[in-house]
């Protein structure tokens, strides 16, 4: 399978779209703006303009072997329209980006096995997960961090919550190595945590991320509930056999 459409071309969809075609994809890549064509022409994605709330058909943007699907979108509609053109297509394979935000913050590791919150994400989930048409993979991503998505810029105007909670983030690069590992090694229907096996706390974390980059420390709230969760992520390890690049948070 040689051919992947990008539903997404976004902050990780659009390097994942490069470094799948560095490894000899065809790629098409879809955004919402218009402005971002020529960045997607630039980089030799085929660009697409994809809303999913828009419920137009999508054609020839599907004429691939596997879709990922990165997009942010919680609009439990729009991914029911587009089911149903998935699956008249020649897509075989789906890869849907979800987010460890599914977990509750019950004090706890928290695992694949682990019941979720009932949002419309997990809900959305739900509607590829039981999807005959097609295999899909449900990849769970903790925090994003990479390139000009650095830990220091973040809270610039607040103070951070839960100081005593634990940190549960990702590389992009990490993010497109495990990407890349779903696809060369065909694992599919099944579904994946993807977070760092480093949990500082978030007082840790952030003092660190702030002082590395010449600003101030940060300012913590004194929270009464001490509320946290840890990701774990020894399922894709295990199945994929992967060994995170970016597994010290500290070092960043």
């Amino acid at each position: 399978m040689k051919s992947v459409s990008i539903l997404g071309c976004g902050w990780l969809g659009k390097s994942l779209a490069v470094s799948l075609l560095n490894d000899g994809y065809t790629v098409k890549g879809s955004t919402t703006s218009e402005e971002k064509i020529e960045t997607l022409e630039f980089n030799n994605i085929e660009p697409y303009i994809i809303d999913i709330t828009d419920f137009e058909e999508f054609d020839d943007f599907l004429n691939s072997d596997i879709l990922i699907i990165a997009i942010t979108s919680k609009d439990v509609d729009g991914f029911e329209n587009l089911i149903p053109q998935i699956e008249n297509s020649s897509i075989q394979k789906v890869l849907f980006i979800s987010s460890t935000s599914v977990y509750g913050r019950l004090n706890k590791v928290m695992t694949e096995e682990d019941e979720v919150l009932q949002t419309p994400l997990t809900e959305i989930e739900n509607l590829f997960r039981e999807n005959t048409f097609f295999e899909t993979t449900i990849l769970r991503f903790a925090g994003l961090f990479g390139d000009e998505r650095h830990p220091s810029n973040w809270f610039k105007a607040r103070k951070i919550p839960q100081p005593k909670g634990f940190v549960n983030m990702i590389h992009k690069e990490d993010c497109i190595e495990i990407i890349h590992e779903i696809i060369d090694q065909n694992c599919w229907n099944i579904t994946l945590n993807a977070c760092s096996n480093h949990h500082p706390t978030r007082r840790e974390f952030y003092s660190f991320a702030k002082l590395s980059n010449g600003l101030a420390l940060p300012e913590f709230e004194n929270n009464e509930i001490y509320e946290w969760k840890i990701i774990s992520s020894k399922k894709v390890q295990e199945v994929l056999g992967y060994t995170f690049i970016h597994d010290d948070l500290l070092s960043i």
